[in-house]
């Protein structure tokens, strides 16, 4: 179980590295302002998730693998720009794909601390989301979390449904279904235009 949290962990922090690099070389950022978007996408929602909890010294500082990945990760993002640049949903791709493996990540960390599964939803949707949000304010848009896009809920209905699955199968099941139900319920509500506004159109 442990060596699959870390593959969800490493995973989630290289894409979402990929994430933030994105989304600084589309702002024209140097080098070193890229990295930083680099970084603060990829742990920022765990460092709010650890200190919400009292987990300190915060994870990615206990263990310098993190800032290496996310150094790999800028790499990838500058060697690769020319391909990168051509699919023109790479940036949400790989967006979509960390918001799905964080949310696991930081309900399994919250449960790890005997906390309600309430809370342990709720830590996932935080250590998912807040990460991008501090990518968008750092880049001037409004974060994805509080637009119509159906976003933060996609997280909810993952994290319950792994409460649900892990009573009745096992915890591996449930937290791959979930991870998968994440992606798709955003992959979804993307192509088909799903959201929940409750203003005018």
């Amino acid at each position: 179980m442990e060596l699959f949290i870390n593959i969800i962990d490493f995973g989630g922090t290289i894409v979402f590295a990929i994430s933030g690099a994105l989304a600084g070389m589309k702002r024209k950022f140097d080098v070193f302002g890229v990295f930083i978007m680099a970084l603060v996408t990829a742990i920022g929602g765990g460092t709010l998730r650890d200190l919400l909890i009292g987990s300190t010294p915060v994870g990615w500082m206990q263990n310098t693998v993190y800032v290496y990945l996310v150094i790999g990760a800028v790499a990838f993002a500058y060697l690769f720009r020319p391909y990168v640049r051509k699919l023109r949903r790479s940036m949400f791709l790989f967006d979509t794909i960390g918001i799905a493996l964080y949310t696991i990540l930081g309900l399994q960390k919250a449960l790890a601390f005997g906390l309600s599964p309430v809370i342990c939803v709720m830590l996932g949707v935080v250590s998912a989301t807040f990460g991008g949000v501090i990518r968008d304010v750092l880049s001037g848009e409004v974060p994805l979390i509080f637009r119509k896009e159906i976003y933060a809920s996609a997280c909810l209905v993952g994290g319950t449904l792994f409460f649900v699955i892990d009573q009745t199968i096992g915890d591996k099941v449930a937290m791959a279904v979930a991870i998968v139900v994440v992606f798709v319920i955003r992959l979804l509500a993307v192509n088909y235009h799903w959201s929940l506004s409750l203003g005018q159109k």
